[in-house]
């Protein structure tokens, strides 16, 4: 059994304006933290993974951070670092609430994980679920390599694409794919919708930007891409079939 996909987080400039863009774009309702971090989090919508939304002093980034549930935060980056990823950031924790560390894979992609105890089933959200998760790089399959080594996943590849789909059959959190990207390293995640001309239109009636045109990929499944008025890329998805 692997290590599962259990949350995303996007962290921008503004977060009270990325806040509002998400909660309209796809119906989410975003819960502020209380405190001096500027930090909100929505609970997952049916078949989909929590998330959380919010500024940091440094700007943020423009790639959604997508986080692993670990046993052991020190052994999980020890390992990362065998393997040939480095330390972004030492374990952190906040007392009651949860603990997390980040990490940069081999190839630059910038990826979290947190401590598996302070993992909870969240009540059910609202809106659109987000139900897949996509770490790119120059090397598709070296890129696989390290995720296996470090976290245990397997991967049912289509290997004319450099693609990997990743089931870690932990019974909780999203599947996704790990594979080569056409530019530079790049993490997102998807959320499923029933029309994606229509999300990307009201994606760009909010500031985002269409970057993908829906296309087909394969099984049933049809893709499309945005970025958000911060800068973050953000997939969309339907039809998406079995794994």
């Amino acid at each position: 059994m692997g290590n599962p996909v259990v949350h995303w987080e996007a962290i921008g400039t503004d977060g009270d304006a990325l806040r509002r863009f998400y909660g309209e774009l796809f119906g989410w309702e975003i819960q502020s933290m209380e405190g001096p971090m500027d930090y909100g989090t929505l609970a997952p919508a049916p078949e989909g993974i929590g998330g959380g939304i919010g500024s940091s002093p440094e700007g943020g980034s423009k790639f959604i951070t997508i986080y692993i549930a670990v046993p052991d935060l020190a052994e999980a980056l020890s390992r990362v670092e065998s393997l040939g990823g480095k330390k972004v950031m030492d374990p952190f924790e906040i007392p009651g609430v949860v603990a997390f560390a980040q990490f940069a894979d081999p190839q630059g992609n910038v990826v979290g994980i947190v401590r598996d105890d302070d993992v909870e089933a969240p009540s059910p959200g609202v809106g659109a679920p987000v139900g897949w998760f996509e770490i790119l790089g120059t090397d598709g399959a070296a890129l696989r390599d390290f995720y296996g080594a470090a976290f245990g996943w397997e991967f049912k590849v289509a290997e004319e694409m450099d693609y990997g789909e990743v089931d870690t059959k932990a019974g909780r959190g999203i599947s996704g794919g790990v594979g080569k990207s056409q530019g530079e390293p790049t993490t997102t995640v998807y959320a499923a919708v029933d029309d994606l001309a229509k999300y990307l239109e009201r994606a760009e009636s909010l500031g985002g930007k269409a970057v993908l045109q829906p296309m087909t990929v394969g099984g049933g499944t049809e893709i499309a891409a945005f970025r958000d008025p911060q800068d973050h890329l953000f997939g969309l998805y339907k039809h998406v079939h079995p794994h």
